[in-house]
């Protein structure tokens, strides 16, 4: 490999992976911003009397954004030099999986709707959170209530990423006749049914559907069944009994190798702690 190729590699390898630096940052948030464009096109094309009015544009956006996503893949995958890690790694399958709906959709009709999927690389957005470096800091305090911050937020996507995906699930299952004319309307059911509310103005007719609010309605007590107060409380007590560690081991960053894209390496590592490959940290 020449080194102009090698070049243009490791930059685009710092830009994609990493967010310590401001392109890296950038590419994040514009990825992030992006894919709720995405998730708010797929929901609006599922209300008839907006895709009827905005069809060509809806459909036009959403091509436009599947373009972008294919190219990231592809980017994600010739800039590290182990792309099957990255393939068969969890964000691997979720960016694969998030983009080929609307492929499949030139092939089957009516299952561009799985595009919702693209909701769980939301996750990503705690890659810029950098939650890693406060998991051992000094002051208590201030660490306990930026823990319990963080955790609110991953139990509100969690519950919010439940019920885009179940939503759009029953949406495919049920349909009109059931009461579910949108995914809007699925995801409301799904809320209303994951919450214990119930308010029973939606339900579902079929076997499979009924199977589906089932597992919601369980998984529904279970969230109720989690003390927020417990957990915190549990973390405090772990967080004092810790033994205090220098702040140089404690300060790691979202650098990512680029032979196993292995993360959270310390701020002034040189080579990756998982397979020993020189870091791009020059």
């Amino acid at each position: 490999m020449n080194t102009s190729t090698k070049n243009w590699k490791t930059k685009l390898h710092e830009i994609i992976y990493e967010a310590d630096s401001p392109a890296g940052k950038l590419f994040d948030v514009v990825l992030l911003i992006t894919i709720i464009a995405s998730i708010l096109l797929v929901m609006l094309e599922s209300i008839k009397s907006f895709d009827l009015k905005y069809h060509a544009f809806l459909d036009t956006a959403e091509w436009v954004i599947t373009i972008l996503f294919s190219i990231e893949y592809i980017a994600r995958i010739v800039t590290i030099k182990k792309p099957l890690n990255y393939i068969f790694s969890f964000y691997g399958i979720i960016d694969l999986l998030s983009t080929i709906p609307k492929y499949i959709s030139l092939l089957f009709g009516g299952l561009h709707a799985l595009a919702a999927l693209r909701a769980l690389r939301l996750l990503r957005v705690f890659r810029i959170l950098k939650l890693a470096r406060y998991l051992g800091a000094s002051n208590v305090l201030v660490t306990a209530l930026k823990a319990s911050r963080a955790k609110i937020s991953v139990f509100l996507f969690a519950v919010l990423i439940l019920s885009i995906i179940f939503g759009t699930l029953m949406y495919l299952i049920e349909g009109e006749e059931s009461g579910f004319t949108s995914i809007p309307i699925s995801v409301y059911w799904c809320i209303v049914t994951l919450t214990t509310v119930g308010f029973g103005d939606i339900a579902p007719v079929t076997p499979l559907g009924q199977l589906i609010a089932t597992v919601i309605m369980i998984l529904g007590y279970g969230i109720i069944a989690v003390p927020t107060g417990i957990v915190s409380a549990e973390y405090s007590n772990q967080h004092k009994n810790r033994e205090p560690k220098k702040d140089e081991d404690l300060n790691l960053n979202t650098q990512s190798c680029p032979n196993c894209s292995a993360e959270n390496h310390k701020d002034k590592a040189k080579f990756c702690y998982n397979c020993g490959h020189k870091l791009n940290n020059e």
